[in-house]
Formats: C-alpha cells, structure tokens, sequence
C-alpha cells in the first residue's frame, strides 16, 4: 500500500473507533496484533479493551492532530476525550470529563495494522479522574490553571 493508503487506512480507523463497535476493528487489525504498550496481543484482546474503553466512556472521542507515514509504519498524534461514567479497571465511576493527548506509530503490512506503539499522557488522564494527585513539591513544579 502507498502513504497515502495507509494514512486513510488509519483514518478510517479512527472514524470507526469514534462510533464505538468493536467487531468492525476486524477490518483493521490483523488476527495476531500486538499493542506493545497496552501488551495486548491478537485481536480479541484489542477488541475486549475497545469495549471497555467504550462501556467507561461512552462519548469516547479521538481526535487526529497530526499524522505522518514512512514505509510501512504511520504516526499519528491525537486528542482523546471522554466521560467516566462506567467501571474502568476496577475504578468505580467518577463522571469526570478527560482529555488527553496520545501518539502512536501503526506498522501496517499487508493492509492491516500488525503493530502498536503508543505514548499516553496517562499521568494527565488519571489526574483528571481523581485518581492521583501531585505532591505538594509536583504542585510547585506543575502548577495549575485556575
């Protein structure tokens, strides 16, 4: 496939992630997919986490930000958004809003995605759902807008 192929390819991806089903991530993912990040491996395991994510935040949203492709691999920047209102990971509910931001680089081979490397602001996401907080020396360093 060309850049521009895998670039809407990952697109499309997105767009369908946004509408929340799961069984539509077989059109995307190879069978045996690895998330080195998440450590998912195959498509269930994905398919099984999407539905999670989906469940905690129903009004799931990603967000393309920037996108670049080379080779066999595409990077896209983006912008997650949604609202706690289900179980996630064993957290009860918070109702909290969040956004965040998220890169990943998709090794796409054969007209699926193969591989998965992200790099979540995970210390933003579970700041915002309560879930840590800074100490009083991480408040100096990092202060925030009120």
């Amino acid at each position: 496939m060309s850049l521009e192929e895998n670039k809407d390819a990952i697109r499309r991806l997105f767009e369908v992630l946004n509408k929340h089903n799961p069984a539509l991530l077989d059109k995307f993912y190879a069978p045996d997919y690895v998330n080195h990040t998440l450590q998912l491996r195959g498509l269930e395991s994905l398919k099984q986490f999407a539905a999670m994510m989906f469940k905690a935040f129903p009004d799931f949203h990603e967000t393309i930000e920037d996108m670049m492709a080379e080779g066999g691999k595409v990077c896209v920047r983006y912008e997650v958004m949604g609202t706690n209102t289900g179980e996630f990971r064993g957290l009860a509910p918070t109702g909290k809003k969040v956004t965040y931001e998220a890169v990943c680089i998709y090794r796409i081979v054969d007209g699926k995605i193969a591989e998965g490397w992200h790099v979540y602001d995970f210390l933003a996401f579970y700041k915002q759902l309560g879930v840590i907080e800074y100490t009083e020396k991480g408040k100096k360093l990092f202060p925030e807008d009120e």
